[in-house]
């Protein structure tokens, strides 16, 4: 039998809009039109002009025939044109798919190709990349000519603007389940997994970012996060939610970090700890002086002690969270609780490295044992495997049916980290499912690196575990057992066989050599390999 509510009270133009960031822009330029949205150098692009130059390039991607669905890639540096694209593209219901500017032609090239596609969006810096990406690909490259390198589109990214037309209708999604990202991550094995985000879940993730980091109209937001990364976490759309000022960072950096903290007031920023490193052990000519405080949100590892005192002494509050690719970045954050700066520098930190609890529109994050599905105890030692749901988890993997079903078994989103759950409710990751390595912000998969290590003409057998670095967060170090009679093979031998076949930044930076642990059924014991690792 109905409902008293259901009767006649169904959905209708006026109570029901699918849910889209696209909302946050053309909003913005209503109430701001005026505001400055965007600082690039000597650029300045206010909400009206960054609305048309959006709307522009949503015009020009329909011209060249992309509708809903198709994908839209592009590579670029944290520039205006990305911040374009994040809007332009949803608002054709198209794809966008942000590529990670650290890697090789090879997975670029797959990326393209998986992705199915139509448009690729690319700066010129990476010219030398893209060239064998797209060697055998049917498909329009618009040069983003910022860098002044090597043009190898159709046609360059402002004349392809000036084709569009300025009143494009802003178009929101006809559900808001439908795909507005694709973002890859190299997971436990070296093929990339598509990441499949909807409209709905980066509109909530945005304003989860925005609440949780305090957004504002007065807000300026310094982009040292890489955009390609989830979406810049979102803060693609959250800041524009807030109204706020995007400043665009081509190149991260301590001196241009410093100059633009000083020169356009910022108040708020992310990073890997690998940032917050730079900019502790910046040299005293690239350091500027600033008398606000600045937000800082890191993620990826835990940041030490002596990282929040220094940090802090500079005029830098730090915030921790944590969340992947699936989960559109941030899926949790450590609060701040009433007495925790009364605690030592110490205590706090050990509270800070905690992951803490959901972001406020993540329905939940939870430590269970996978094997029951239950939750474990909140004594702060016994270990499960943390989970999430919610809205703002993705809708699966393209094309990977399979790695999808296990992802969500049991009616939660299988994180892969082994964490724990304080008698307080905040969890803490202890150590890692997965052997991934998280170097400077970016996933490293251990099996891509040992399969190039195996190929290696002297190599017998190969196990690559994470080691701990100052400025890194975590470094690939390989342990080699070489075939008898290659006693002569060097460490920078090997190092610079990796770095023949794999993107630079995920090659082995030490290498050691000699027999492999193993269980009795002939398991390399990586555990026994972390540990060494450790001790370096």
């Amino acid at each position: 039998m109905m409902s008293i509510f259901e009767q006649n009270l169904d959905r209708r133009p006026a109570n029901h809009v699918p849910l889209s960031p696209v909302s946050f822009l053309t909003r913005s330029a209503r109430i701001w039109p005026d505001r400055v949205a965007v600082i690039h150098g000597e650029r300045r692009l206010s909400y009206a002009q960054f609305l048309e130059r959006a709307r522009r390039l949503a015009s020009s991607l329909a011209q060249a025939g992309v509708g809903t669905g198709d994908t839209v890639a592009i590579m670029a540096p944290n520039t205006p044109q990305m911040l374009e694209a994040h809007y332009a593209v949803p608002m054709l219901g198209a794809v966008l798919c942000s590529i990670n500017v650290r890697l090789d032609g090879a997975a670029v090239g797959f990326i393209l190709r998986h992705s199915e596609a139509k448009v690729l969006l690319t700066d010129t810096e990476f010219a030398a990349v893209i060239a064998p990406a797209i060697a055998e690909a049917a498909i329009l490259v618009v040069d983003i000519d910022d860098a002044g390198g090597e043009r190898i589109g159709q046609i360059e990214y402002e004349d392809f603007l000036r084709r569009g037309d300025p009143a494009h209708p802003v178009r929101l999604p006809d559900d808001e389940w439908q795909a507005i990202g694709l973002n890859y991550t190299s997971g436990t094995t070296g093929n990339p997994k598509g990441v499949v985000a909807h409209h709905r879940g980066a509109y909530l993730n945005a304003c989860a970012n925005a609440l949780t980091f305090g957004l504002t109209p007065e807000s300026v937001y310094l982009w040292t996060l890489p955009m390609f990364h989830c979406n810049g976490w979102t803060y693609t759309w959250a800041v524009t939610l807030a109204g706020g000022t995007h400043v665009c960072l081509r190149r991260v950096e301590p001196a241009p970090i410093f100059a633009a903290i000083a020169e356009h007031r910022v108040t708020h920023m992310c990073g890997a700890p690998v940032v917050l490193t730079m900019l502790i052990h910046a040299p005293p000519a690239a350091r500027r002086d600033f008398d606000q405080t600045v937000r800082i949100a890191t993620g990826g590892a835990a940041p030490p002690s002596a990282v929040i005192a220094q940090m802090e002494a500079m005029g830098f509050s730090v915030l921790h969270l944590y969340g992947l690719t699936e989960s559109y970045g941030p899926s949790t954050v450590c609060l701040s609780q009433p007495g925790l700066d009364a605690l030592s520098i110490d205590d706090k930190s050990a509270f800070m490295a905690r992951q803490g609890v959901n972001t406020p529109m993540l329905e939940e994050a939870a430590v269970l044992d996978p094997a029951t599905m239950q939750k474990v105890p909140a004594d702060g030692a016994t270990m499960g495997e943390l989970m999430l749901r919610g809205n703002t988890v993705m809708k699966g993997y393209l094309k990977n049916p399979g790695a999808t079903e296990e992802a969500f078994a049991g009616g939660w989103f299988h994180s892969g980290d082994l964490a724990v759950t304080h008698p307080d409710g905040y969890v803490e990751i202890k150590d890692r499912a997965k052997d991934i390595i998280i170097s400077g912000g970016e996933n490293i998969s251990s099996l891509e690196v040992e399969e190039v290590l195996y190929r290696h003409p002297a190599v017998m057998e190969a196990a690559v575990v994470a080691r701990p670095d100052d400025r890194w967060g975590e470094t690939p170090q390989a342990f080699v057992t070489l075939k008898p009679g290659a006693d002569a093979v060097t460490d920078g031998e090997i190092i610079a066989w990796c770095r023949q076949h794999l993107a630079h930044y995920k090659c082995p930076r030490f290498v050691t050599f000699g027999t492999l642990p193993k269980t009795s059924t002939g398991k390399i014991q990586k555990f026994d390999l972390r540990e060494r690792a450790r001790r370096g």
